[in-house]
Order: C-alpha cells, then sequence, then structure tokens
C-alpha cells in the first residue's frame, strides 16, 4: 500500500519547522482518548523520503518545482526559513535506527544550516534505544523529543491505556536527558474526571518533578468523538471538569512540582486561561495569576469554548 502523508499535528514551538513525514499514525494506538485511537501505523520507505528531501532542497536552492512530488511540500518549504525540521507523524522515533540515522544523514548533508531536528516520542520508543543511539541521533541533531506524559496517576495511565506507566515515563525522560536530547513533555487538566481530579494533580505534579524537563505544557481534555472515552462520557460513566475545575487542577500540578529550570505554559487552544513562564523562577507570579481567577470566578476571563480546540 503507498504510503499516505499525514494532516500536519505538530507541537506549537515546531510552527516554523519543515514537516517531513517517515511514518504515519502511531503504534501505540490505544490511548481512549487520543485522535490517534485506532490507527494504524505506517513507515515511509526510506528512498521516498529521500526523494521528498531532494525535491526541497532543488527546490530552495533553485527554486525548481517537480511535477512528480506533492505540492504540499513547496507549500510547506516556500515558508520554511532554514533551520528546524519537525519529523511526523505520531510515532516517528519507532522508524527503524539504521534508517532513521539515514534519514537524519541525509537532511544534514542538503541542509548544512539545519539547528535542530524535533520528533514526538513515547516513553516506549525511548526506551527501546540504547543510550549509543540516543546520544548518535542527537549528534546529528535530533535534538527534542515532545512526550505526552499525561498523567502522574497509574491508575489513570491504566484507564486510559497509555501504554506506560509512571516508572517507564520517568525512566524514558531520565534517558533522553542523559543523551543530551531536550525534553518537552505534556500533561492532561482533567483526564482524572471528577471522580479522581485530586490524586491526577497531585501524582503529576510528582511526576513531572521527577521527570524535570526542560518544557512543559498543559493540556485541557477535549473529547474526541470516535475515542473510547468519548463513548464513556456519552454512556455517562466519565464526568468532565468544569473550566474552574480544571483551572484548580492547573494550580495545583504548579503548587505541587519543582523543577530545576523549566519553561511552562498552558497556552494551547484546549485551554480555558493560558499562563506561561520560567519554573521556579515565576512560580509566585504564575500562581497568583490563577488564584485571582480562582478567586473572582468570572467566565469572561475564560477563552469561550468556541474558540477552544485541539
Amino acid at each position: 500500500m503507498a504510503f499516505e502523508r499525514p494532516s500536519i499535528i505538530r507541537p506549537p514551538s515546531e510552527w516554523k519547522s519543515y514537516y517531513l513525514p517517515i511514518t504515519r499514525g502511531c503504534s501505540n494506538n490505544t490511548c481512549s482518548f487520543c485522535g490517534y485511537y485506532g490507527s494504524k501505523l505506517r513507515l515511509r520507505p526510506l528512498d521516498e523520503v529521500k526523494e521528498e528531501i531532494d525535491a526541497l532542497a532543488l527546490y530552495k536552492n533553485s527554486g525548481i518545482f517537480l511535477s512528480s512530488i506533492p505540492r504540499t511540500v513547496y507549500e510547506i518549504g516556500k515558508m520554511w526559513y532554514g533551520k528546524r525540521v519537525f519529523l511526523q507523524d505520531g510515532d516517528a522515533l519507532i522508524y527503524p535506527f539504521s534508517k532513521l540515522k539515514g534519514v537524519l544523514e541525509y537532511l544534514n548533508d542538503k541542509f548544512p544550516d539545519i539547528e535542530r531536528i524535533g520528533t514526538y516520542a513515547t516513553p516506549k520508543d525511548i526506551l527501546r534505544r540504547d543510550i549509543d543511539e540516543l546520544k548518535e541521533l542527537k549528534r546529528l541533531k535530533l535534538g527534542i523529543f515532545y512526550q505526552g506524559i499525561e498523567s502522574g496517576d497509574d491508575d489513570v495511565l491504566r484507564k486510559v491505556k497509555k501504554g506506560a506507566d509512571y516508572s517507564q515515563i520517568v525512566e524514558a525522560g531520565r534517558k533522553a536527558k542523559e543523551a543530551g536530547i531536550a525534553l518537552s513533555v505534556t500533561v492532561i487538566l482533567g483526564l482524572g474526571g471528577v471522580e479522581g481530579t485530586h490524586r491526577h494533580a497531585l501524582e503529576t505534579a510528582r511526576i513531572l518533578t521527577e521527570v524535570d524537563p526542560d518544557y512543559g505544557g498543559a493540556l485541557t481534555l477535549t473529547l474526541v468523538p470516535g475515542t473510547p472515552l468519548y463513548d464513556e462520557w456519552k454512556r455517562g460513566e466519565f464526568s468532565l471538569l468544569s473550566p474552574f475545575e480544571a483551572l484548580e487542577e492547573l494550580e495545583m500540578i504548579i503548587a505541587n512540582s519543582s523543577f530545576s529550570n523549566c519553561f511552562f505554559s498552558s497556552m494551547h487552544a484546549s485551554n480555558y486561561f493560558s499562563i506561561r513562564g520560567m519554573l521556579p523562577k515565576e512560580k509566585r507570579r504564575i500562581l497568583e495569576e490563577l488564584r485571582d481567577v480562582l478567586t473572582r470566578r468570572d467566565l469572561s476571563l475564560l477563552r469561550p469554548d468556541h474558540l477552544r480546540g485541539l
């Protein structure tokens, strides 16, 4: 079956990157909240990846279009400033090591001014690589992993079929850092539901402290039709948090976590209220902002539902 180019799903910080697909879908396709649920992982042939890199280089160097290359390559390429690349899709780190190394070497050869390459990485993706492999990827400018922690509560991780537990997530984070690869993690407010909110928040603060990432972000649970968690909610088996309950979780996470030096934000469009800043340096200011909103309980201070999204 021919490889079908995936839609562009990328971290907000990769907005200036070139999006290079080497996989489609996700091997960990059981997460009950995720739009990748039930997706089938596809690996793109290495020759096809190199063909796209060649076409991009020809276009950037000479302005030449090839009719055999998808128009998307040129639409992304014309806005690309040549410094960063993001490997798609949701599970690019699962690409066989020798082939992944070949992709990175080819990118560096064709675009020697690239500063950083990034990718999503599941905990198991990282753990299946030995440290020498990770260091080799780092040498080839794979400089950041984006990892969804989601929760530090093992009960929540098990219920949503994350495919990794607390200890595996911590181990993966430490392994990435040992290799010198920056780590950007996300957690999901409301993933424990109303019943599990307190434990979810406190355990998430605990795992963030242990992982101690370079970047951290909070998303607010947004149910995706067709996923098991959406169906649970429709049946009344899962209770969504109210906007202020979600912010109470965020306040609890910030208050109870400790970082060495982490840029943390809730700027994602799924959130009701945005905070951003360096932790621990700006912890007091961030908590004051959150507590002010929680005290006032004024809905006009929050992002309205029609402007929220994934």
